[in-house]
């Protein structure tokens, strides 16, 4: 086979909130050691694929340096590229098949029979060998994967409906309502010379989006050259707080869907370089993932923690995704909540211990499932009591809490001068 992958690590994120104020989505951490675009690395590696371009744009600089050369996953001629001005007349891409428009020149001197399009912002394991074998036997122009979903999820997806023999009939991207249940992962492969001519076509069309599901697909599926690959695993799109929180989480089920310990389907990602994780006389830890470099006094009951983090005596975190180096301090209580990397919870502080669900007023959408939020290098101050749907910003200090007490919904941001 001859194929070209190229991972879509662009996307702004603004439903994750504060974990991508500073990052993009691939590179927000996840299960502990990795971060999440180490999950279709680790595919792509496994799947013995070797030409590998990942797609960036927006809060590049934390997803560039966990790349670096793609030696963890065995990618040593990984490229990095990204929207140049001077190359694409703009500063930004506008939508997913503009992305790829914009480097057709490296795509074509590529020279591939196949392209392989991914997310880098989704959690699943693939071998995209049987994907391209399927998509090469069809000798279809556009194979996507796909799977079927609860009929209260298809707004999110393109929907479709397939023949007996997997050629997509019917595509509609993000239906209002719909009795369809098969729906697009975002998983694309091409045939290459045809994926460059529709990229032409929709580029030469004014009154295109310029996005695969909104525009490319339906064409291609009217001209009866897309196939559906099915796909029966675990798979989950990162790309809410909500969805942040329960990936992490499933990953400690007694049968995991998505099993990280997998010997035949190794994950892989940068070495994180820090000692074994430590639980002390005091600390007990039930049905959670301790990552090397954190230190336990206290209580860790259902959660995922990051390396580098630390539980005095005393502290309890429970159903919680704790990200790297974080400070819990005796005596705080940690309940149903994400925190980035180097957060200091004071002494006595709680968070997200209230039973008032009231969504966060600033941000309703994205924050009313009882979730509370702190971003990077945040301080809460020693006895704060901080209610759910909350959302402290990066970097926040304790002057900037008016009150100690927070109520479910509230938000603490930065003061203005």
């Amino acid at each position: 086979m001859s194929e070209l992958t190229l991972i879509l690590a662009g996307g702004l994120g603004k439903a994750l909130s504060v974990f991508t104020a500073q990052r993009g989505k691939p590179a927000v951490p996840f299960a502990g050691t990795y971060r999440v675009i180490d999950f279709v690395l680790s595919n792509a590696a496994n799947s013995q694929l070797s030409r590998v371009a990942v797609l960036t744009q927006f809060n590049t600089q934390s997803l560039r340096e966990h790349l670096k050369t793609g030696e963890p996953w065995g990618l040593d001629n990984l490229q990095v590229w990204q929207p140049s001005l001077a190359r694409t007349g703009q500063e930004a891409y506008r939508a997913t098949a503009e992305a790829v428009y914009q480097n057709r020149k490296y795509i074509a001197e590529d020279g591939s029979q196949n392209t392989l399009i991914l997310s880098g912002d989704q959690v699943y394991a693939m071998d995209y060998r049987r994907l391209l074998r399927f998509h090469q036997e069809r000798q279809a122009g556009l194979t996507i994967g796909s799977m079927n979903v609860p009929a209260a999820e298809t707004q999110r997806f393109g929907m479709m409906l397939v023949d007996e023999d997997r050629k997509i009939t019917h595509f509609d991207e993000k239906p209002v309502q719909t009795s369809w249940s098969l729906a697009s992962l975002g998983i694309y492969v091409f045939d290459t010379r045809y994926l460059l001519t529709k990229l032409e076509e929709d580029a030469s069309d004014p009154s295109s989006a310029h996005d695969f599901g909104q525009n490319l697909i339906p064409k291609i599926v009217a001209e009866g050259r897309a196939y559906s690959y099915p796909y029966g695993g675990y798979w989950a799109d990162l790309g809410s707080v909500q969805a942040l929180w329960e990936a992490n989480l499933t990953l400690l089920a007694d049968d995991p869907p998505l099993k990280i310990t997998d010997p035949d389907w190794a994950w892989r990602t940068r070495p994180v370089g820090q000692s074994p994780a430590i639980i002390r006389r005091t600390g007990q830890v039930v049905d959670s993932l301790i990552s090397p470099g954190c230190v336990i006094e206290g209580q860790v009951i259902h959660s995922v923690l990051s390396p580098g983090v630390r539980v005095e005596q005393g502290a309890v975190v429970c159903d919680a995704v704790i990200m790297n180096n974080t400070m819990i301090h005796a005596g705080a209580a940690i309940h149903r909540c994400i925190l980035d990397k180097q957060v200091e919870v004071g002494p006595e502080a709680q968070l997200g211990t209230s039973d008032d669900q009231t969504p966060n007023q600033a941000d309703p959408a994205n924050l009313n499932s009882g979730i509370t939020i702190v971003g990077k290098a945040a301080v809460i101050p020693a006895g704060a009591v901080i209610g759910r749907n909350c959302r402290v910003d990066p970097s926040v200090r304790p002057a900037e809490f008016l009150s100690l007490v927070v109520a479910s919904g509230g938000t603490i941001t930065h003061l203005r001068n």
